[in-house]
């Protein structure tokens, strides 16, 4: 079927989790948003082969979360200057997070994630919606619906925490370019002497405070994995202004 007849097939139009949670198996990550206050799907208009009623694609929006630090960035600081309950009042009242974007792998690479993004943004009456992502950076899908990314000489390259972990990596022999590979990273933990031991162990138990039930994780392989994943793979921020609506403060 012709790309542009294909999405003439296709409409955008209000769904559920239960629509997302049909393709979530084929999002980078998997796990379901929290705190989600819309979703929009790519629905045929009419059955399709091999598709049938099932949504070809879906996008979540979510509730901010209170600490992104780009976004006094991005924003010029508008939400800055109030105290922390006025702050988060007004972050609630003006922001949305582009959580999840999803395609069904049998209909990507034709644009219709970026149609999703551009159609539905609009329809979230907020001043502001934002996303963090790591797959952006290989599908500049966000910036050709019209978010604009952060521009990197204005985004904290490290976050405080992952600063101190890489740190101490460093102190026990560990470089940041090595980073990339976790066996290696993991001989090294395991051939630790005791005391260096205790050091590293307690920088990646405060590094997985915030990290909900990793926090837990044993030591091993897949903790290095992850642990590693989460110091390399920074996500990107982006941002988009309703053209229309104006952020509203007290």
């Amino acid at each position: 079927m012709h790309t542009c007849s294909l999405h003439q097939t296709l409409e955008v139009v209000t769904g559920s989790l239960v629509d997302y949670r049909q393709l979530a198996a084929h999002h980078y990550r998997d796990s379901c948003p929290v705190a989600v206050k819309a979703v929009f799907v790519l629905r045929p208009k009419h059955r399709l082969a091999g598709l049938g009623d099932k949504p070809a694609g879906a996008i979540v929006y979510a509730m901010p979360s209170p600490r992104v630090e780009q976004r006094r960035a991005a924003t010029g600081g508008v939400f800055a200057d109030f105290d922390r309950q006025t702050q988060l009042s007004l972050i609630n009242r003006n922001v949305r997070c582009l959580a999840r974007v999803v395609i069904e792998p049998r209909f990507r690479g034709i644009g219709l994630a970026t149609r999703l993004v551009r159609e539905t943004m609009p329809r979230m009456n907020v001043p502001i919606i934002e996303a963090l992502g790591v797959m952006p950076k290989v599908n500049p899908f966000l910036e050709r619906a019209g978010m604009k990314p952060l521009d990197e000489a204005r985004t904290p390259r490290v976050r405080l925490s992952h600063a101190e972990l890489i740190e101490a990596f460093s102190a026990i022999g560990i470089e940041e370019n090595r980073l990339i590979d976790p066996k290696s990273v993991q001989e090294t933990l395991n051939a630790l002497r005791p005391s260096a031991l205790e050091f590293i162990e307690t920088h990646i138990e405060r590094f997985l405070k915030s990290h909900g039930r990793r926090r837990v994780m044993p030591a091993g392989l897949e903790r290095t994995r992850y642990i590693l994943g989460k110091l390399t793979h920074r996500p990107v921020y982006y941002i988009w202004f309703h053209p229309k609506l104006e952020v509203t403060l007290p």
